[in-house]
């Protein structure tokens, strides 16, 4: 009896533990997703009393989304095509959301509420020409309203019911390039104005309903065209050539007349370049001349008078009509640390309907953009809002002088990816904390407890869940034992670096480089990479983890460089730089000084070499390893890769001791009628390698060549170099190269006949795995080829190799001419590819997986075990034991392996891995529009328990089973006993 209780209770604990699933509550413990839209270029609001406030926006990373008024949440949006680019958004009927596309030719709407797509036209031209949208109030042909479309040379009248394409007039053939759509209130006839060749301008009277022309009006006008506003549905402002006059233009009564004025005679600071803003303002026009903005009526007479000259005003919005066609504008202002927003009357000028002011972190730059609207107070008074864009990207709300909210969205267009560790927990703890701590303890696993017998009420599942993302402990701004707190910098395009905390993705500090703004000394900045600059140890734990940005003032290899040292801890910039030499290569070097400061040699575009950080330290030290230094140069566009050295000082007319001439020495050139680079990769210098020894399945013994020299090359036909498709088998064809960087000598070359690019591929160890496209089979393919070292055949008794005594002590060389075998083989795989990684652990044993960046922006974990080269299609029985799959022709994918689960990185451009303290778990950031981050566990957590895992009811089974363990002794003694008296 006893022993039935035994195991009765046995089982019942047994059943009880938890599995290796993942619930809907763990969500979000190991791994976080944010959304973003890019940078704003157009937003319009819908804010009537029914349905929810939103305002619609189109970005430059081609979304177009619908975002709540109140909180800054994403309702909806969509991810358009690299080239679908937005160039007009509107609202029509108060339901759809209309959007004009990839230069005019594709206009779609859209469900307001929903997002969903309505129709879709496409709509051809005969030549590349200005995108135009307008959508009439008060126009309608057969009880369906119309929108008109000027693109590609081409203007189109449209249903907005259907998308049916209701007449089509081609402007190109007349020889005019529209600027402006003009539908005056109440008329069925449309004006087309533009100009054709430099001086000829245009007006064209269309039948809004049939498309017929009714009439054709030009004129000459002195000084050309550079840039047209329209003022009023009959009165127009255009720039001449040299941005000095302008020339108001009247088209009344079908006779266009016209005025000029100089700039200087309105302006009293015109020594700057004058630009039209697109204020939209009735009768009246802005003109942006260095930091004044002057706003100039145009009267009857095209006159212009100058109504206001403002100083320091960075943004102004359209106009926008409220009460009784009143029109008003908004203008923003800088001033220290506040930016001060008004919102005008266009008529009279000098109302003023709104001043606030608002604390503004420098660290967001200038305003961009602003646009506005208006909303009725509980007083039934105007009260207006503004969507303000800064100069980081960030997009933020202002209403009755505060940040509603704020959206970082900036973080969609992320450059570069480094890591960093968080300063060490300090000693010392109170009695207090640690009582406080224990009690917290023991109730969150007795509430684990009753989860899992499922007898915790609705309250206690929110306080369990609660619980979890509390003791994950993963917030917090310290480093742990297991080594998953980290910070991940990222480098965007707008210049600034964010410090993003892995734990829960949270922004720890931003920074808005100095170096990468724009400046008189540096007009078109650009961030390049981010490298480690300084990793103290425990000897120079004093010393601030700090990061390299490199960055170019502008986008040629020739143009200035710039460098900004920051600190990962504080975001401080340390040290700025610039502008420098012109920076073409980037090359870190393995020595560090004694602050830990690490060398890196910055190759210009005149090939010297300049040693940073410039002290006579690391000058020292690059010196006494000068003979060790070496790198290679791609000319893709040359076909040509190039292998590098330092020679000597360079002689300069101002003497430098940090800069170096270099020489060549190797050179490889593809010719261009035979092969064309598209792709090369090397290994991570950071890469762990545990052993160079492989056992295999006979006991043998196979070792890596493992060398950092190795480049990947891989070249196509010159013919296959346009879209897959656009040339037969026979044309194409697809080889690839391992190649030593140091003295250029070809190790191993493969022909891939049929296929082309692109090429994606991915260095690791001894192999590289790259992925193309087949022509022949019409499917993708991903090969292996794995490099073996054959000069240490002597050291393959598996005995020495086990205790020791081999010999490893042979140094290896590049000049010494090395042996060595590949394996390789090919499988079809289903996916395109966008990208591809590898994991990465701390001591590199842990097995290996492929981490894929499907064309779905998704990301799928395939294990290396599936690319092995070795892979036959009846394995041994010892292969088997090895672990060697049985060949196939296509790669698995298991639904389960998406590492992403059922989420997407919209428009992925970047797999990081970063190695744990846990040799088990490496660290996954993904990054493009969207941001992902979660550990993997490539051979499962098999040197740590999980963070959920239920220490009450483990040791609630062990006082179980002592309990059942003494209550059987108890009971066989009682049972003895009995049978003694017998």
């Amino acid at each position: 009896m006893a022993i039935r209780v035994f195991l009765l209770l046995l089982l019942f604990l047994s059943s009880s533990c938890p599995t290796l699933s993942l619930f809907e509550d763990q969500v979000g413990l190991m791994d976080w997703h944010q959304q973003y839209i890019g940078k704003v270029k157009h937003a319009v609001f819908h804010t009537q009393k029914a349905g929810r406030k939103r305002v619609v926006v189109s970005t430059e990373e081609n979304v177009i989304a619908s975002l709540d008024l109140r909180r800054g949440d994403i309702f909806w949006r969509h991810v358009l095509g690299s080239s679908d680019v937005i160039d007009e958004i509107s609202i029509a009927l108060g339901k759809y959301v209309i959007t004009l596309s990839t230069e005019g030719s594709i206009l779609r709407a859209w469900n307001l509420p929903d997002g969903q797509l309505v129709w879709e036209s496409f709509l051809p031209g005969s030549k590349t020409s200005k995108s135009l949208l307008l959508i009439p109030e008060n126009l309608r042909v057969d009880n369906d309203y119309i929108i008109f479309v000027y693109g590609s040379g081409c203007l189109h009248a449209v249903s907005g019911i259907d998308g049916e394409v209701i007449w089509k007039k081609d402007l190109a053939n007349e020889g005019i390039d529209v600027q402006h759509l003009v539908h005056p209130h109440g008329s069925d006839i449309i004006y087309a104005v533009g100009f054709a060749g430099l001086f000829e301008f245009h007006t064209y009277q269309i039948n809004a309903k049939n498309g017929e022309l009714l009439k054709h009006d030009s004129a000459a006008i002195p000084g050309g065209f550079s840039e047209i506003a329209l003022v009023t549905n009959s009165k127009l402002v255009a720039l001449d050539f040299t941005r000095s006059t302008l020339t108001s233009i009247s088209i009344r009564d079908g006779k266009i007349s016209f005025k000029q004025t100089h700039t200087s005679d309105l302006v009293r600071d015109s020594s700057g370049v004058a630009a039209l803003l697109p204020a939209k303002l009735s009768g009246i026009f802005a003109l942006r001349v260095n930091t004044v903005v002057a706003f100039i009526k145009v009267t009857h007479e095209l006159k212009l008078e100058v109504e206001e000259q403002i100083d320091n005003a960075v943004a102004v919005s359209h106009a926008l009509s409220f009460s009784e066609g009143q029109q008003a504008f908004g203008l923003v202002q800088h001033g220290g640390s506040k930016i001060h927003l008004s919102v005008k009357l266009g008529h009279p000028w000098n109302s003023n309907l709104l001043k606030e002011s608002v604390e503004m972190d420098n660290e967001r730059g200038l305003v961009h953009k602003v646009f506005i609207n208006n909303y009725i107070k509980t007083d039934r008074s105007h009260g207006f809002r503004a969507l303000i864009v800064m100069e980081d990207h960030s997009l933020l709300l202002l209403q009755q002088g505060d940040i509603v909210w704020i959206r970082e969205d900036g973080l969609a267009s992320i450059i570069d990816v480094a890591t960093s560790e968080l300063p060490l927990e300090k000693d010392g703890v109170s009695v207090a904390k640690v009582e406080h701590n224990l009690f917290e303890w023991l109730k969150g696993h007795m509430l684990k407890l009753k989860g899992t017998l499922m007898l915790a009420s609705p309250d206690e599942v929110v306080a369990i869940q609660k619980i979890r993302l509390q003791s994950s402990e993963k917030s917090k701004m310290t480093r742990d034992r297991k080594g998953f707190r980290k910070l991940l910098v990222v480098l965007t395009q707008s210049g600034k670096l964010f410090a993003l905390h892995t734990g829960d993705g949270r922004i720890v500090w931003s920074r808005l480089l100095q170096s990468l703004r724009k400046s008189k000394a540096c007009e078109f900045p650009t961030g390049l990479k981010l490298h480690q600059w300084q990793v103290p140890h425990h000897h120079a734990m004093d010393e601030n983890p700090s990061v390299l940005v490199v960055g170019r003032c502008g986008i040629t290899k020739d143009a200035p460089g710039v460098l900004s040292i920051v600190d990962t801890y504080t975001g401080k910039e340390v040290k700025f730089m610039g502008p420098i030499h012109s920076i073409s290569q980037v090359i870190p070097l393995p020595f560090t000084d004694l602050t830990e400061q690490r060398l890196h040699l910055l190759i210009d575009a005149n090939n010297r070499a300049h040693l940073y950080p410039r002290t006579s330290e690391a000058v020292g030290i690059f010196k006494r390893e000068l003979a060790n230094v070496y790198w290679y140069s791609v000319e893709a566009n040359n076909g040509i890769l190039r292998g590098h050295a330092v020679k000597n000082s360079s002689v300069l007319e101002v003497a430098d001791e940090y800069c170096f001439e270099t020489r060549d020495l190797w050179s490889i050139v593809f010719p261009s009628e035979s092969g064309k680079i598209i792709a090369t990769v090397t290994r991570n210098l950071n890469e762990v390698v545990h052993t160079q020894a492989k056992v295999v399945s006979d006991q043998d013994v196979m070792y890596k060549y493992i060398s950092r020299n190795l480049i990947f090359v891989a070249t196509v036909a010159p013919k296959s170099i346009g879209e897959i498709g656009s040339v037969t088998p026979d044309e194409s064809g697809l080889v690839v190269y391992l190649i030593d960087t140091v003295t250029g000598r070809v190790l191993h070359r493969m022909t891939h006949h049929g296929s082309q690019g692109p090429v994606h591929a991915v260095f690791s160890e001894n192999w590289v795995i790259y992925h193309y496209f087949n022509l022949r089979a019409h499917r993708y393919e991903m090969s292996v080829i794995e490099i073996y070292d054959q000069s240490r055949a002597d050291n393959k008794d598996l005995m020495k190799l086990i205790v020791g005594n081999h010999d490893l002590s042979s140094p290896i060389s590049s000049y010494s001419r090395p042996e060595v075998i590949t394996k390789a083989q090919s499988y079809f795989f289903a996916h395109s590819l966008k990208t591809i990684a590898v994991t990465s652990t701390a001591k590199g044993i842990t097995s290996k997986q492929l981490l894929v960046g499907t064309i779905g922006d998704q990301v799928l974990a395939l294990d290396k075990r599936f690319l092995d080269p070795r892979r036959s299609l009846n394995p041994s029985q010892a292969e088997k034991e090895e672990g060697i799959l049985p060949l196939t022709d296509s790669l698995p994918i298991v639904p389960q392996s998406y590492v992403t689960h059922a989420l997407k990185v919209e428009k992925l451009r970047g797999i990081e891995t970063i190695p744990s303290k846990l040799e088990s778990t490496t660290l996954v950031f993904s990054y493009g529009l969207d941001l992902f981050f979660t550990r993997l566990a490539p051979s499962r957590t098999y040197d740590s328990l999980t963070e959920d895992f239920n220490y009450a009811l483990l040791l609630i089974t062990i006082v179980a089973l002592i309990i059942a363990i003494f209550v059987t002794w108890v009971l066989s003694e009682q049972k003895d006993l009995q049978e003694k008296w017998r």
